[in-house]
């Protein structure tokens, strides 16, 4: 298989799926090393497709529907409320960043869709003993939100407000 036909097969799974497939399964079905992958990966993205990397594996960002920026603030205990009030509402959450004195601009994708995403997250952190991102801040942070329609995001947005989390959204 041409590496040319190789990487239209990695798009091809990667549209396939609604979950984010792992190198190693891509590099499963199409019989090569994980490391082709990687190197896969890095020319498809030079190439304009929109990968992400997800602690679960790659995933092939869509063209995106709705999508709004908002800063939020609340305690660690708060967590799993934020992000289930967000995925029960129909958002997905891209992201989380924060705005540090020092460092700049700090992202990380999150790309959580519902409650199990939430649940196998917050597991994740406390297994590995992290501190969530907000902490650098003073629990301010921003999260990108992708929903369906831009209804879909003001009932979001209204539901993180009436919960005293949003502190404002965003322009972009």
């Amino acid at each position: 298989m041409s590496a040319e036909v190789r990487r239209e097969r990695i798009i091809g799974l990667l549209k396939a799926s609604d979950l984010p497939l792992s190198g190693t399964e891509l590099a499963k079905q199409c019989q090569i090393s994980r490391q082709i992958i990687v190197q896969d990966i890095a020319r498809l993205r030079a190439s304009g497709y929109q990968i992400l990397s997800t602690t679960k594996g790659y995933l092939l960002q869509s063209a995106p529907s709705n999508t709004c920026t908002l800063q939020v603030q609340h305690t660690d205990q708060q967590i799993e409320d934020e992000l289930n009030t967000i995925v029960d509402l129909g958002g997905t959450v891209l992201d989380v960043s924060v705005q540090h004195d020092i460092y700049g601009t700090l992202t990380a994708p999150l790309y959580v869709s519902s409650r199990l995403q939430v649940q196998e997250f917050l597991h994740s952190l406390k297994k590995r003993q992290a501190n969530p991102l907000k902490n650098l801040t003073a629990d301010v942070h921003f999260h990108t939100i992708e929903a369906d329609s831009e209804e879909i995001l003001r009932l979001i947005e209204k539901s993180l407000r009436q919960k005293g989390y949003l502190l404002k959204r965003v322009e972009q």
